[in-house]
């Protein structure tokens, strides 16, 4: 495994170098302080990061960690304690010149057992309203997909709807244009990218159903496209320093083989996604509220049963509430908040053709937390979930339920 000698190139690389510069993404402070950075989109979470710039090399480098603990039971069975490390993620960036830059994440998971370039992207600004952006991107399908670095939530596991729906952390080769426009108190962004896509895995899987996050497993949809068509990615977003921001994105496109050496096999079937996401902070009492909901249609072949849905929906929302700040063991603008997540996803929407009854297969979930801040980078949290999952006939739900506590930290 090339790991280890990775590690120890960095940490040669960090000896050597005497003269460290950082550079905090202070968007991440917008909970602790008021003199904050404005005039921030979910679009720029790729580009905010906390890096540390090293004066002896043309880099940039920085990244974060999660890890937990669990109790989790179903249906009345338990593994008992669980102990996880989830993911340590590197950003490596460089200002290659002036409005000329390179960007990208490397995930190790799982106690680096799947190891995968999240992102790795050029950037060349002719405009700020007319950037281009070319290699591994992450497509911007709502806003968590672009924003998913743990130190910045208060709960330890990713929304349901962003992972088991929609595909987490979605990323594929690919380009396209983004930009911005400020207007007084207002911010307004775009993005679109051409990208390779999905395949047939999203209805021929080991789930048995409709499940778009399958095809994050192929790692082919980085060489080679699975029909030869583009999957187009489009977001647009407006932000108010008060009101908060709000944005409507769509990705589409045809995800199955429907041709073999130049002979037609099969009609072109095509998925799309509609998904809305919002995000703000209630000024006075600094309550944080975020919200996203998506809309799944898949064209979905009349042979296949009705496990397989044609439509999906799904979402959550968050909200954070800052319960105490002051100076604490030493940290002077430490902060506790309690917080709670509502989440529901249907992965099957429509009624049985035979009976006329709804077809289940959904899920929803409660999740009250408190969480600790010594410092904005850094989290301590601790989580409860209570969920309930029916299957595809609405037998009466499984009930999922425990205790989650982990840290997640910005480096």
């Amino acid at each position: 495994m090339k790991l280890p000698i990775f590690l120890i190139l960095l940490a040669a690389i960090l000896f050597f170098c005497r003269k460290v510069e950082a550079q905090i993404d202070t968007t991440l402070l917008r909970h602790i302080s008021k003199d904050t950075v404005a005039h921030a989109l979910n679009m720029d979470a790729v580009i905010n990061r906390s890096l540390m710039a090293i004066s002896s090399l043309p880099i940039s480098i920085g990244g974060y960690m999660e890890a937990n603990w669990e109790h989790l039971g179903s249906a009345g069975v338990s593994d008992g304690n669980e102990f996880q490390f989830r993911r340590i993620s590197l950003f490596f960036s460089s200002s290659i010149t002036e409005r000329i830059k390179f960007l990208s994440e490397i995930e190790f998971e799982d106690g680096a057992q799947e190891i995968s370039v999240e992102f790795a992207a050029l950037d060349i600004e002719f405009d700020p309203l007319l950037n281009l952006r070319g290699g591994m991107i992450v497509n911007p399908i709502g806003a968590f997909n672009q924003n998913h670095d743990g130190p910045k939530w208060e709960f330890v596991d990713r929304p349901i709807a962003a992972t088991q729906m929609l595909p987490d952390t979605w990323s594929n080769a690919g380009l396209g244009l983004y930009g911005k426009k400020y207007v007084d108190n207002w911010m307004f962004g775009y993005e679109f990218y051409i990208s390779g896509g999905f395949d047939n895995s999203i209805i021929e899987n080991t789930e048995n159903k409709t499940f778009l996050p399958a095809a994050t497993e192929n790692p082919e949809r980085f060489e080679e496209s699975s029909n030869g068509e583009p999957l187009f990615t489009g977001k647009i977003a407006a932000g108010n320093d008060v009101l908060g921001e709000v944005g409507f994105s769509w990705m589409g496109g045809i995800y199955n083989t429907y041709q073999s050496e130049g002979l037609t096999i099969d009609d072109k079937r095509r998925v799309d996604v509609f998904d809305v996401d919002y995000n703000t902070t209630l000024p006075n009492i600094d309550t944080r509220i975020i919200g996203e909901w998506a809309w799944i249609f898949v064209d979905v072949p009349a042979t296949y049963s009705q496990n397989f849905g044609d439509e999906q929906r799904g979402g959550f929302v968050d909200i954070v509430q800052p319960v105490l700040r002051e100076k604490m063991f030493g940290w002077p603008n430490a902060v506790v908040n309690v917080a709670c997540r509502f989440e529901y996803v249907d992965w099957n929407v429509g009624t049985f053709k035979e009976t006329g009854g709804n077809i289940a297969d959904d899920l929803w979930s409660v999740m009250p937390a408190i969480s600790f801040r010594p410092v904005a980078q850094t989290v301590l949290r601790l989580n409860y979930r209570y969920q309930k999952q029916r299957d595809i006939l609405g037998n009466p739900a499984v009930t999922t339920s425990g205790l989650i506590f982990g840290i997640s930290t910005y480096f």
